[in-house]
């Protein structure tokens, strides 16, 4: 469990990162973007995803189920409005 926690927290503090390499603050000038420090952020979150994967023993085959599963759980919910 600390493992993956820990995992969680380095995934949020790389979406940051992330997100630090757009244009999100609407009331500055906007930069260039640059796609490949986005891209390298971006592998950074995969290796963290990939990692708290194997904590949690997750196949290949586990996560296109979990991911299927769960997204119909999310269409249902906009289909009712939740």
């Amino acid at each position: 469990e600390g493992r993956v926690s820990a995992l969680c927290t380095a995934i949020m503090h790389e979406a940051v990162e992330l997100q630090r390499t757009t244009n999100w603050k609407w009331w500055k000038t906007p930069t260039v973007f640059n796609e490949a420090d986005a891209r390298e952020e971006l592998i950074d979150i995969w290796h963290f995803v990939v990692q708290a994967s194997l904590e949690l023993n997750l196949t290949p085959d586990d996560i296109v189920e979990e991911y299927k599963r769960k997204n119909e759980i999310n269409r249902e919910r906009q289909r009712s409005g939740y």
